[in-house]
This record gives C-alpha cells, sequence and structure tokens, in this order.
C-alpha cells in the first residue's frame, strides 16, 4: 500500500486537485474535458463524503477520487459514476487502488448499490484498476463524444454490491 492517508476533499486541496485533474486531461484519454471546471462546479457535482483525496506524509496530494449521482431521478439514487485521478508523478503506487477501494466503501455504507465507470478503451491503466477492484465490462458505446475533433469510444464498466441493494 502506499505511504498515504485518505481525506475528504476541502478546498485547501483545490491547487493539487486541480494539477492532477489538468494532467489527466493532457493524456487525452481520462475524460471528454478539455480544461479544468472552475473549484465550485467540479465540487458540487460529487455526493457529500464521497469526493477523497490521497495525501502523503509530506502533505502531497497524490491523487483523488469521487462520486457524483448517475440520475436526479429517486429510482436511482443508488448509483453513482466514479472518478478517479492519480498525479504523474504517484502513479504506479496503488495510490489508485486505494482511492477507489475507499471510495466503494463509502459508497456502500452511503447506500450506493451500483458504481459505474465510462473508461476510453485506450486508457488501460485505468480498465485495470477498475477491473482489479470488481468492476465488469458491461457495455461499449461506439462514437459517443469528440475529443479534439475525433469520435472516441467509451467502455462502461459496473460494479454491483454485494452488501447493499439486491
Amino acid at each position: 500500500m502506499p505511504d498515504c492517508t485518505l481525506v475528504d476533499y476541502t478546498l485547501t486541496h483545490w491547487p493539487d486537485v486541480q494539477r492532477i485533474y489538468a494532467e489527466g486531461i493532457a493524456t487525452g484519454h481520462a475524460t471528454f474535458e478539455t480544461r479544468v471546471p472552475s473549484e465550485p462546479d467540479w465540487s458540487g457535482k460529487f455526493i457529500g463524503g464521497l469526493c477523497r483525496v490521497a495525501e502523503t506524509d509530506d502533505g502531497h496530494i497524490a491523487g483523488w477520487a469521487g462520486a457524483v449521482a448517475s440520475s436526479d431521478r429517486c429510482a436511482y439514487a443508488g448509483v453513482a459514476e466514479v472518478s478517479v485521478y492519480v498525479g504523474r508523478d504517484s502513479q504506479g503506487r496503488s495510490v489508485g487502488r486505494c482511492l477507489l477501494e475507499d471510495l466503494i466503501r463509502r459508497a456502500e455504507g452511503a447506500g450506493i448499490w451500483t458504481l459505474q465507470a465510462g473508461i476510453f478503451p485506450e486508457n488501460t491503466g485505468s480498465i485495470a484498476l477498475h477491473t482489479a477492484c470488481g468492476f465488469r465490462l458491461v457495455g461499449y458505446r461506439e462514437a459517443l463524444g469528440q475529443l479534439d475533433g475525433r469520435w472516441r469510444d467509451v467502455n462502461q464498466y459496473e460494479r454491483r454490491s454485494r452488501s447493499v441493494g439486491i
């Protein structure tokens, strides 16, 4: 396990979270976003208690993870979409796995029975992480959207809780 502590996101983490998100955007394989949104727009979408950062012993933020509601319809109250981002300098150190496992535990504690992730097929690291944490491929969305003028496919992954819901 990495040398880090997982804590709830606060505004003081924003500069590091912003940097890590920008690094993910720059890869071209992490998101359809082309710029980091404002902090209120970014943080305002996460479910309470389900936005966490990995903080090293020296106070460095190594990554972040969060979950957003998949819909505002009450039938989908237990379904959320996850995001996990790890800084370039912290990749390959199990930070992503710690963040995602923590997010899974907290989501189940909040009554969420299904976690979803949309992942570009080229993002093999994210696919490996989600698969290792119990997500399975449930679909493939061809040419879902454009990024930099190129149509991109998205794999849909899902993790169903064994203790919440059905």
